[in-house]
Parts: C-alpha cells; sequence; structure tokens
C-alpha cells in the first residue's frame, strides 16, 4: 500500500531502478526557456531557408560531361588482358630494366556492345591499369565512351567509362536497411527516413546554395540545423529530452562553426588541395573554396554530433528518473562521467573515420623524403588535420554544453522516497 504525505500519493523507488523509459520530470522555466531558444532558431533557420533557397541562378555555366554526340552505350567484358606496368616519370628517374617493351595488349578488355549503334559487334578497348587490377573479369557489364566519326570512311572508336556496379551497390543498401530495421524496428526505420530528408535537404538546398555564389557557411548551418531539427525529433519523437539534445547539437554546430572559419584562414588552406578542387576550379572559379572547406567541416561533423548530444540527454534524464535525491551540480557530474567515456570512444572515431579516407595521401606523404613538420604542412594533410580537429574539438565542447543544459531542464532534487506519482511527466 503506497503511504500518503500531504494529500499525494507517493511511492517508492527503489534505489538505481527506473521504471521503465518514463522522462523524469522538468523545470518550468528552464522549460520555458529551452523551447523559447528552440522557436527562435526554428524561425531563423525558416529565414535562412527562405533568404538563401537557390534561385536558379548559379556562378557556374552549364557543364557536359562529354563532348557532343558521344554516347555510353553497354557492353559485356569478354576478355581482360595482364595490366601495364606503372613507370615513374620525371627529372632524375631512370626507367627500370625491362619495362621498356610493355606486353603486348596490356591494360586492354575485349567487349561485346549490347546496346547502341553497333549492338552485338565486338571490339577491343584500351583502359587504365587500376581497372585490370580491379578484378574486372569476363562476364561483367560495363559502360563504354562511344566517340562518333567525322564520316563513315572513320571507324567509331570506343573508351573506357566505368564498371556496372549497381548489383553490389543496391544489394548493399537493401542489406543496410533490413539489418536497421530488424534491430531498431520503428526507430531505424524512422532514422533511415531522417537520412532521406537530409540528403534531400543537401541535393536541393546546401549544394544548389553553394553553386550560386550564397555564403557557404551560411548554407551550411542553415542547412545543417534544418536537418538537425527533422532528424532529432524524427528518429527520438518531440520530447524535453530530445529538445535538450537538439540544443546541445545547435551549440555544438556553432562551435564547430566559428573553429572552422578561424582554422581554415590562420592556416591559409585554398581548398583546393585534392584532384575535385582543382576540377571544380575550371568550371566554377567564382567559388569561394575557403569558405566551402569551412562548410564542409560542419556537415562531416553532424553525425558524430547528434550522436553524443542524444546520448548525453538520455543519460541525465535516466540519471534524473534514477537518482531523484540528486542535486544538479551532481546530475551534471554524474553526466559528464558518462560523457568523458563517450568522448574518449568518438574521438577514435572522427579520427580514423577522416586517416580512413586520407590513407591514400598519407602513403603517398611517407614516401616522400621530407620533415614531419613539412609533411603535416602540406595543403592535403593540413586540410584533413583541421577537418578533423574542428569536428573534434566542437564534439568535445558539445558534451558539457549539453549535460549542463539537460541537467538545467529537468526538476531539482527530491527526497528519494517522495517522488509523486502524478509527475509522471512525459515531456
Amino acid at each position: 500500500m503506497s503511504p500518503r504525505r500531504g494529500g499525494a500519493r507517493v511511492r517508492e523507488v527503489p534505489h538505481g531502478h527506473v521504471h521503465g523509459h518514463v522522462d523524469a520530470p522538468t523545470s518550468r522555466l528552464a522549460r520555458i526557456v529551452l523551447l523559447t531558444f528552440l522557436a527562435v532558431v526554428a524561425l531563423g533557420s525558416v529565414a535562412g531557408l527562405v533568404a538563401l533557397w537557390p534561385s536558379g541562378d548559379s556562378v557556374v555555366d552549364d557543364v557536359q560531361y562529354a563532348a557532343e554526340g558521344v554516347t555510353f552505350p553497354d557492353a559485356e567484358v569478354l576478355a581482360v588482358r595482364e595490366p601495364c606496368p606503372v613507370i615513374a616519370v620525371g627529372p632524375g628517374i631512370e626507367t627500370p630494366e625491362g619495362v621498356e617493351d610493355f606486353p603486348e595488349g596490356c591494360n586492354e578488355i575485349d567487349v561485346r556492345l549490347t546496346s547502341g549503334p553497333e549492338e552485338g559487334d565486338e571490339a577491343t578497348v584500351q583502359t587504365e591499369p587500376s581497372v585490370v587490377r580491379s578484378g574486372l573479369r569476363a562476364g561483367d557489364e560495363v559502360v563504354l565512351l562511344r566517340i562518333p566519326p567525322p564520316d563513315e570512311t572513320v571507324p567509331v572508336v570506343y573508351g573506357f567509362s566505368h564498371t556496372h556496379r549497381e548489383a553490389p551497390l543496391l544489394g548493399m543498401t537493401v542489406l543496410f536497411v533490413v539489418v536497421v530495421a530488424v534491430v531498431a524496428r520503428l526507430r531505424g526505420i524512422l532514422a533511415l527516413l531522417g537520412l532521406v530528408f537530409a540528403a534531400a535537404v543537401m541535393w536541393w538546398f546546401v549544394i544548389p546554395g553553394l553553386l550560386a555564389g550564397e555564403s557557404g557557411m551560411a548554407v551550411a548551418v542553415v542547412g545543417s540545423t534544418v536537418i538537425m531539427f527533422v532528424v532529432l525529433y524524427l528518429a527520438h519523437g518531440p520530447s524535453i529530452r530530445t529538445s535538450t539534445a537538439l540544443a546541445g547539437t545547435f551549440l555544438g554546430i556553432a562551435v564547430t562553426a566559428l573553429l572552422g572559419v578561424w582554422a581554415v584562414d590562420a592556416a591559409r588552406l585554398s581548398g583546393m588541395s585534392d584532384e575535385g578542387g582543382e576540377m571544380l576550379q575550371l568550371y566554377a572559379d567564382g567559388l569561394d573554396y575557403k569558405a566551402l572547406l569551412s562548410a564542409g567541416i560542419v556537415i562531416a561533423g553532424l553525425g558524430v554530433l547528434n550522436d553524443v548530444t542524444i546520448t548525453q540527454s538520455s543519460a541525465v534524464w535516466e540519471l534524473r528518473a534514477a537518482a531523484p535525491d540528486l542535486t544538479r551540480r551532481e546530475l551534471f557530474g554524474r553526466g559528464m562521467r558518462i560523457g568523458r567515456d563517450h568522448i574518449a570512444s568518438t574521438i577514435y572515431t572522427i579520427v580514423f573515420a577522416y586517416a580512413g579516407t586520407a590513407l591514400g595521401v598519407l602513403l603517398l606523404l611517407s614516401l616522400y623524403d621530407r620533415q614531419t613538420s613539412h609533411v603535416l604542412s602540406d595543403d592535403m594533410l593540413s586540410e584533413e588535420v583541421v577537418r578533423t580537429l574542428a569536428s573534434a574539438i566542437g564534439l568535445v565542447a558539445s558534451v558539457p554544453i549539453t549535460t549542463a543544459v539537460a541537467a538545467l531542464t529537468v526538476s531539482g532534487a527530491r527526497p528519494r522516497d517522495a517522488v509523486p506519482e502524478h509527475e509522471d511527466a512525459r515531456a
């Protein structure tokens, strides 16, 4: 029988026990401040969407992927020749003995066209050594580049475009969706829908906005804010708990953005250290590539930032439900103990993720006989270092920020043996 105190029926809350997934009571004032802050951010993001929404104008002229008349017929691989040896060419580099004469037909593949005007015809196509070494074999489907002849006396010229990879990519996608749906169930499916929404924002707002010459950082921050609003509430449900994580995420984005802008300028990075940047400059010289690099830093850290803030918010909520007698200071301290463990593991995630994407660059730089300080100052590696550190600092800063917001949002300390039953405040 539950005792009554002061006319209110109370229940005993065993030490360390959490009743299901019930949110702890929240402070009314903190809740008002939190929701007001989020409302202001939401209005600002909507205003940003309206102001920055691409109108169709672009600093880039229409770019054709191939010359007029060039088509891309499908073909089936009949045979793959051996790869040609790769020879370094340059001042002071001697050609190794025994490779003056390349093997006959190296880097070539025999194909049968399965579409286009010459469907059914066979041809021999020159490729790159990387294509031959990729495991390409007879029976694979490829896409060729067909250059039409100027007249009937000249034969058609074919080049290699790429391998058909739709089947394995589709298989991996289906497997990913099935695993997420089976393991995470409804929440996982909602997260996938949030991912689709994020892709739509990137494709129809962020990328066109950047190509239109808008401020790279403004587009990235507005796009990231809109994405986080939808994906967090969609995956975790509209609640004060989720709102707390959202507030921490926005403040973490602000820290990352400020650090990104400062670091890119202080390191004198151009944003064009890789081949993609150089190619883009040929078609869009009017873009601010330093701003693009800063914008990429913000977008790159969104996923991990979301993970950390929602975890910290949930940790504080569960701590309050399990230990209602903790003061907010104690609640913050215990939440930070959890956060420090999370920081340690998540930093590894960020660093190794970037190291994996830059592995080719690291291998190349390691071959050069240069001082370590010079290697670290190289444009390609410096961009990765700045991107990693800015994201990591924003991530680390979001932990105490989110923990503090959550500790201030939940209700204050109460005696452990007096938790009013009517305060089942699912926010």
